[in-house]
């Protein structure tokens, strides 16, 4: 198999504004809710610091601006900073005027904190589906260079099964989609790509399924959350069996996974790896 970086990617946000818990935990608490972006970000920057890898970091508008030194270092580093939007709404509850307002807003934090333009987007929740696909133009219009919210698989929350697996120039646009990857089985994608995905199945799955993407000549891209490398995130209350499920399994398997993970894959920004398959 030849040669293959790929892109790995942390979604930087706090346990508490994750949409399995938007039904029990309002914007209006955020505040009040202890912190532990900074103790699960530092975690993960170790790491990669160890191993000399370089990421991206989709990054919250909300939690930006409350650790601005935080996003300093990560981009001092040399990681990759982008957009996770302002306030972790999904965009099927926005508006196409609050899309933009929130993302533009988003953006100019990050900038003003880096001093670095941010070329890339991902929505929170992947949502960006077939319902939300106006929100690509905003986009462009704001002067994003990539999107990587679309996920090309069937599921309750988002996703858009049809969607291509690889990254793409998106028709009549200059905006580059960097698909959250799947791995190609029995004619169906499975999400072996990151999240509760990375805690719930078995690493060979993972493993194996980010080869035979490999295998297929293409890059994948890799995300995982600051809080899934945090055994002790609180529980919360008020979930359904199947969002308690997919929010605490496995998180004391986090860290021990991911070192195996940047042990058996090279790792590099999602900028780099666009730029490497022409598409930036």
């Amino acid at each position: 198999m030849p040669y293959m970086r790929n892109a790995l990617s942390i979604d930087l946000e706090e346990f508490f504004q994750i949409q399995a818990l938007s039904g029990v935990i309002s914007t209006q608490d955020w505040n009040s809710i202890p912190s532990g972006v900074e103790e699960g970000t530092g975690i993960i920057l170790d790491l990669l610091q160890e191993r000399a890898i370089k990421a991206t970091f989709f990054c919250l508008g909300w939690v930006a601006s409350r650790h601005k030194e935080l996003i300093r270092k990560i981009s001092s580093h040399g990681h990759e900073i982008a957009c996770h939007g302002l306030m972790h709404r999904p965009i099927t509850e926005l508006s196409p005027m609050i899309f933009r307002e929130y993302t533009a807003q988003a953006r100019d934090i990050l900038e003003d904190i880096t001093g670095v333009k941010v070329l890339g987007y991902r929505a929170p929740t992947y949502s960006i589906t077939s319902n939300t696909l106006w929100a690509l133009n905003v986009l462009e219009d704001l002067g994003f260079k990539y999107d990587s919210s679309i996920f090309p698989i069937y599921h309750d929350n988002y996703g858009i099964p049809g969607a291509p697996r690889f990254p793409y120039r998106i028709e009549t646009m200059r905006l580059v989609e960097f698909p959250i990857s799947t791995a190609r089985v029995l004619g169906h994608n499975l999400p072996v790509s990151g999240g509760g995905y990375f805690r719930i199945l078995p690493y060979i799955i993972t493993c194996n399924g980010l080869r035979s993407i490999n295998k297929e000549g293409k890059p994948f891209i890799f995300y995982v959350h600051p809080w899934e490398f945090m055994p002790g995130t609180p529980r919360i209350s008020g979930l359904s069996a199947l969002s308690r499920f997919r929010t605490y399994t496995g998180l004391s398997k986090t860290l021990e996974r991911f070192r195996r993970l940047i042990d058996d894959f090279d790792f590099t920004t999602a900028r780099d790896v666009l730029a490497g398959e022409e598409l930036l």
